[in-house]
């Protein structure tokens, strides 16, 4: 069992720059690869990013690769989203949660989601 409590959303311009935290409680976390997702308004939710559970590899939405970078401390129990060069189509609530195996991208693959944070990129 992992609880995850996402942090660090807020407004910020059009080619800003913020950084979400995920932080895990359970003594499974390590033992698991950990995916973002976001949901803009009237819109599914979708893949964002997954990093294995050593951090050794990671996968990108192709909307955000090159201008998101996803990192984890498994020592502290912390999965964090880098997102830079920020655009309006950002703008949504973010969810961090554990991928159980198999697709990366299908969010029926992932559990133990968090409440999510909500990122607002003005124009």
């Amino acid at each position: 069992q992992v609880q995850l409590v996402e942090s660090g959303g807020g407004l910020v311009q059009a080619g800003g720059s913020l950084r979400l935290s995920c932080a895990a409680s359970g003594r499974a976390f390590s033992t698991y690869a950990m995916g973002w997702f976001r949901q803009a308004p009237g819109k599914d939710r979708e893949f964002v990013a997954r990093i294995s559970w050593s951090g050794g590899s990671t996968v990108y939405a192709d909307s955000v690769k090159g201008r998101f970078t996803i990192s984890r401390d498994n020592v502290k129990k912390t999965v964090d989203l880098q997102m830079n060069s920020l655009k309006p189509e950002d703008t949504a609530v973010y969810y961090c949660a554990a991928h159980l195996g198999g697709s990366y991208y299908y969010e029926g693959q992932y559990a133990y989601w968090g409440q999510g944070t909500r990122v607002t990129v003005s124009s």
